[in-house]
C-alpha cells in the first residue's frame, strides 16, 4: 500500500480538492490518504486562540472566517442532499470547537493543552470533507492510532505503542483510508499536535509502521527545486535525491518536507516522492537511501536560510582550554536553542555559530551567565552579535573528494561582489555552507545557481542612459541579435532599466525592446539618475552592466559609486576618461578591485579597435613612441565633402544631419572632442597627460564658440569665403586638410594640416578614422588601423561588442 499525503496547498479550493479526488481515485488499490488543514485555518485557529485569551471581541470574527470557509467549501464541493448529510457532521465539530473556544474567552487564558485541542480541528475539518468526496473511504481517527507524548504543541511519537496500533489496524484493510494530519493524542487520549510539519510527520510515521511501498507527498511545486524558485527564476525540479542529500536541503530552509519527516521512512529504507496536485504530470523527486539519479552534476540543490544572526564567543581564555565548547553548546542545548551552523578557526581563538533571531537574546543572556567570571572577572571572553544575515547551503553527495567545488562557489560570490562572512563544511563534504549579508541573497543565489546549474548560459542584466541615436542603435542591434547570442554562445541579454533626458524605466523581468519607446512613455517615471542608480543597487542584479551612451557629465561622475556596487561600466562617453588624470586612474583601480568591467573602446574611433590595441601593445611589453591620428570622422567628413559649391556652414550643417557631430557641432570644430581622444590614446599609451599638456591650434576664431547656438549658424557663414580659399591653395599644391592628432614622444597636439599624397591620411574618405602607431617593435613599418569613426551605427556597434566582451566570450 502507498501513503499519500496531500498538503494545505492541495486543499486551499473546492477546485485544487476536486484534484486531489482524481489523484487519489486514479489508484488502482487502496491507499492511505493524509490530509492537512484547508488553507490557512491552523494559522486562523492559534489567532483564534490568542484572541480569545485576551478577551479580544475579533474572535468572532476569526470563529466566522474559519466557519464560513468551510460552509462555502462544502456547498461547492457536493450536490444539495450529499451537503446537507455533511454539514451535520461539520456543524458538529464547529460547535465543539466554538464551545472551547468561547470558554478560552471567559477564562481569559489559553493553556498549551487546549491550543492543541483547537488546533487539532482543522485536520478533523478537512479530512471529514474530502473523506466524503472519495468512494469507498474510511475515515480514521487518528488520536486512536498516534500516541505520543505530553509535550503540546510538538509532541514525541511513543512508536512502539504507535506502531502496535497501526499495524493492527491495517491488518486486514481493504479499502481506502483518509486520515487527519498534524494531530494525535497521549495517553490519556488528551489531542497532542507533532509540530511544525506535522502532517508530513504523520504520513511518514503510517507508511513505517505499514511498510509502505513508497510515501508520496503531493504540494504545489514540482518537487525538490534547485534554489528557492521565488528567489531564483530559473530554478528547476530535482529528478532524485538521497535521504541525506534531502535532509541537508530541509535543514537549510527548502521547505518542501519537515526534516523529521523523513526519519522514520529513513530507518525503514521506503522512497518518498515529491509531487505536484497543480501539475500531476510532472516526474517529481525521488528520496530513497541511496541515489540512483544520472551523475550529471556535482551538486543537487541551493537552500538557504533568510534569517540568521551570528554570536561569537571569542578571546583569549578559549585557546587551549577544553571545556569552553562544551560548555558553550551544552548550555544553549538545555535551552533548546536551535544551532544552524557552527565554525572555528584552528587557533581556537573564536566560535561562532549561528541561530535564529527570535533566539539572539536568550542566547546572549544564557552565555553572559555561564561565562561570567570569564566575561566580567577576569575579561578573557566577549561575545560577539552579527545581524541581518542569511546563510545559503550548496548539497549534494557526488560533492565529496572533488576537486573546484569550493572555488567555484566563491569565485561566484566574489566576482559578484559578495563577501563570505562565515564559511562551514563538514568532514563528508556534503554541504558547504556560506554566511552573507541578508541584502545579497537574492544576487547570491542566482550566481550560485547560474555558476552550478546554468554555467553553460551567461546572463547580463543591463541599464541603459541615453537613448538618442547611438543609444536607440543600440537597442534596436541588441533585439536583432538577441536570439542568435543566446543559440550559439549561450548568451542571454536582458535590459532591466532605461532612460533618456525626461523619463526612465525598469522592469525587473526586462523591458520589451520591440515597443520600447512606447513603453518608456506610458510607464516611464520622472528621469532622475540618483534613483536610477538606486534601484540598481537594489535589484542587486548578478552580471549587471551600466551602458553610457549620452555626453552628459553629470552622469559621468557615477560611474566610481557604480563600480563600487559591483556593476561593470561600458561607455561612450568621453568625458570620464578624459577628464582629471587621477580621476581617470581612480575609475581604472576601482574597476581592478571590484573586479568589474570599466569598458570604453567607443570613445575613440567608434568602433575601430584602436584602445584594445593600444592596451594590448603596452600589456605585452612594447613601448608607444608616437601616435599620429584623424581622430574626428565628423572633421575628415567635413574636410572631404568641401568643395567651390559646398562651403564649411554647408559641410557642418550636412555632417550634423548625417548624426556624425555632436549635437552641438562646435564640440567638434573647436578640437574639443578630439583633444579629449588624443588624452585618453595618450594615457593608454601610458603617458599621464593632463588637458592643458595638449597644443591645440584653432582654425576658427574663439568668438565662433560663444553663445547661443543660433549665432553660431549665423557667424560661421562668414568664414565660408576665407575657408574655400585655404581649401583651394591646399589643393593647388596637390594636398588635402586634415585635423591631426600628434603624440611623439609624450608631447601632445592637435591642429588643421596639410597632408600630401604619401600620407596615410590623404585617401581617408567620408567619417573615416586613422591612426598610425609607431613602438619599439612597429618603428620601421608603424602599425595602422582604419575605418569608420562616427556614425550611431559603428558606435553602438562598438559598445555591443565590448558588452558582449562583458560577458568574456
Amino acid at each position: 500500500m502507498k501513503v499519500i499525503k496531500f498538503g494545505g496547498s492541495s486543499v486551499n479550493s473546492p477546485e485544487r480538492i476536486m484534484e486531489v479526488k482524481k489523484i487519489i481515485e486514479s489508484h488502482d488499490d487502496p491507499v492511505a490518504v493524509v490530509i492537512s488543514a484547508f488553507n490557512d485555518t491552523t494559522d486562523k485557529l492559534i489567532s483564534l486562540c490568542h484572541l480569545a485569551s485576551a478577551k479580544d471581541h475579533d474572535f468572532f470574527k476569526v470563529y466566522n472566517e474559519i466557519e464560513g470557509m468551510h460552509l462555502d467549501f462544502i456547498s461547492t464541493l457536493f450536490k444539495k442532499a450529499k451537503a446537507d448529510h455533511v454539514l451535520n457532521k461539520v456543524n458538529s465539530l464547529l460547535k465543539e470547537l466554538s464551545n472551547i473556544v468561547n470558554g478560552v474567552y471567559l477564562l481569559g487564558d489559553i493553556t498549551p493543552k487546549i491550543q492543541d485541542k483547537v488546533t487539532s480541528f482543522g485536520e478533523l475539518l478537512s479530512s471529514l470533507i474530502v473523506s466524503e468526496l472519495i468512494e469507498e473511504c474510511e475515515l480514521l481517527d487518528v488520536r486512536n492510532l498516534i500516541k505520543t507524548n505530553s509535550d503540546f504543541g510538538a509532541a514525541k511519537v511513543n512508536f512502539s505503542v504507535t506502531n502496535r496500533l497501526i499495524k493492527f489496524k491495517f491488518k486486514n484493510l481493504e479499502k481506502t483510508v483518509l486520515i487527519p494530519g498534524f494531530i494525535a493524542s497521549n495517553d490519556r487520549n488528551e489531542a497532542t499536535t507533532l509540530g511544525r510539519g506535522g502532517s508530513d510527520y504523520t504520513a511518514s510515521v503510517f507508511a513505517a509502521a505499514i511498510d509502505a511501498e513508497r510515501l508520496e507527498i503531493w504540494t504545489d511545486v514540482d518537487g525538490f527545486m534547485t534554489a528557492d524558485p521565488k528567489k531564483v527564476r530559473k530554478a528547476f525540479a530535482i529528478e532524485s535525491l538521497s535521504y541525506a542529500e534531502a535532509i541537508e536541503l530541509s535543514h537549510f530552509g527548502a521547505e518542501v518536507i519537515y526534516t523529521p519527516t523523513i526519519q522514520p521512512v529513513y530507518q525503514k529504507n521506503i522512497g518518498i516522492i515529491i509531487k505536484n496536485t497543480l501539475n500531476p504530470q510532472a516526474k517529481g523527486t525521488t528520496i530513497t537511501q541511496v541515489d540512483r539519479g544520472k551523475p550529471d552534476r556535482l551538486i543537487k540543490g541551493i537552500s538557504s536560510i533568510d534569517d540568521i544572526n551570528l554570536v561569537t564567543l571569542q578571546g583569549s581564555g578559549m585557546v587551549g582550554v577544553t571545556d569552553i565548547t562544551g560548555r558553550l553548546f551544552n548550555v544553549l542545548s538545555h535551552n533548546n536553542i536551535n544551532i544552524v551552523l557552527i565554525t572555528q578557526g584552528s587557533s581556537e581563538y573564536a566560535v561562532t555559530f549561528a541561530i535564529s533571531p527570535r533566539d539572539t537574546q536568550m542566547a546572549v543572556e544564557i552565555l553572559e551567565t555561564e561565562f561570567e567570571p570569564e566575561i566580567k572577572l577576569r575579561k578573557e571572553l566577549n561575545i560577539l552579535i552579527e545581524k541581518e544575515l542569511s546563510v545559503i547551503a550548496i548539497v549534494g553527495e557526488r560533492m565529496k573528494n572533488t576537486p573546484g567545488i569550493a572555488a567555484n562557489l566563491f569565485s561566484s560570490l566574489g566576482r559578484n561582489g559578495i563577501s563570505a562572512i562565515a564559511i562551514a563544511q563538514g568532514s563528508s563534504e556534503l554541504n558547504i555552507s556560506v554566511v552573507i549579508k541578508k541584502e545579497s541573497l537574492k544576487k547570491a543565489l542566482n550566481v550560485i545557481h547560474e555558476g552550478f546549474f546554468l554555467s553553460h548560459i551567461k546572463e547580463l542584466h543591463l541599464y541603459l542612459m541615453g537613448i538618442g541615436t547611438v543609444g536607440s542603435s543600440l537597442l534596436k542591434q541588441i533585439q536583432n541579435q538577441k536570439a542568435q547570442l543566446l543559440k550559439d554562445h549561450n548568451l542571454n541579454i536582458n535590459v532591466i532599466g532605461i532612460s533618456n533626458s525626461r523619463k526612465m524605466l525598469m522592469a525587473q523581468d526586462g523591458i520589451d525592446l520591440k515597443n520600447y519607446s512606447e513603453l518608456l512613455e506610458k510607464q516611464g517615471e520622472r528621469a532622475d539618475m540618483d534613483l536610477f542608480v538606486q534601484k540598481m543597487r537594489y535589484l542587486n542584479y548578478r552580471n549587471s552592466v551600466f551602458i553610457d551612451c549620452t555626453a552628459s557629465e553629470k552622469i559621468a561622475a557615477t560611474y566610481k559609486d557604480i563600480m563600487d556596487s559591483f556593476i561593470s561600466v561600458v561607455t561612450a562617453n568621453k568625458i570620464a576618461c578624459s577628464s582629471a588624470y587621477q580621476l581617470y586612474k581612480t575609475l581604472k583601480l576601482t574597476a581592478q578591485d571590484r573586479k568589474v568591467k570599466f569598458m570604453y573602446e567607443t570613445n575613440v574611433g567608434a568602433g575601430l579597435p584602436i584602445i584594445s590595441t593600444l592596451n594590448d601593445l603596452v600589456r605585452s611589453g612594447d613601448k608607444i613612441i608616437s601616435l599620429e591620428a584623424v581622430l574626428s570622422g565628423t572633421l575628415n567628413f567635413i574636410l572631404n565633402v568641401l568643395d567651390e559649391n559646398n562651403k564649411l556652414s554647408n559641410a557642418v550643417k550636412l555632417a550634423q544631419e548625417k548624426g556624425y557631430s555632436e549635437p552641438d557641432p562646435r564640440i567638434d570644430l573647436s578640437g574639443t572632442d578630439v583633444l579629449r581622444k588624443l588624452l585618453i590614446l595618450a594615457r593608454e599609451a601610458a603617458y599621464p597627460l593632463e588637458k592643458d599638456d595638449i597644443k591645440i591650434n584653432a582654425f576658427l576664431p574663439p568668438e565662433l564658440f560663444k553663445g547661443p547656438i543660433d549665432d553660431f549658424w549665423l557667424n560661421i557663414r562668414k568664414h565660408d569665403g576665407e575657408f574655400e580659399n585655404r581649401r583651394k591653395e591646399t589643393e593647388s599644391r596637390h594636398r588635402k586638410l586634415r585635423y591631426v592628432a600628434l603624440l611623439d614622444k609624450g608631447k601632445a597636439s592637435i591642429g588643421l594640416q596639410e597632408v600630401d599624397s604619401d600620407h596615410p591620411a590623404y585617401n581617408l574618405d567620408d567619417s573615416n578614422n586613422i591612426i598610425v602607431i609607431r613602438t619599439e617593435r612597429y618603428r620601421e613599418q608603424p602599425m595602422v588601423i582604419r575605418g569608420y569613426g562616427a556614425g550611431s551605427e559603428v558606435t553602438a556597434a562598438g559598445v555591443f561588442a565590448e558588452i558582449i566582451r562583458v560577458a568574456n566570450l
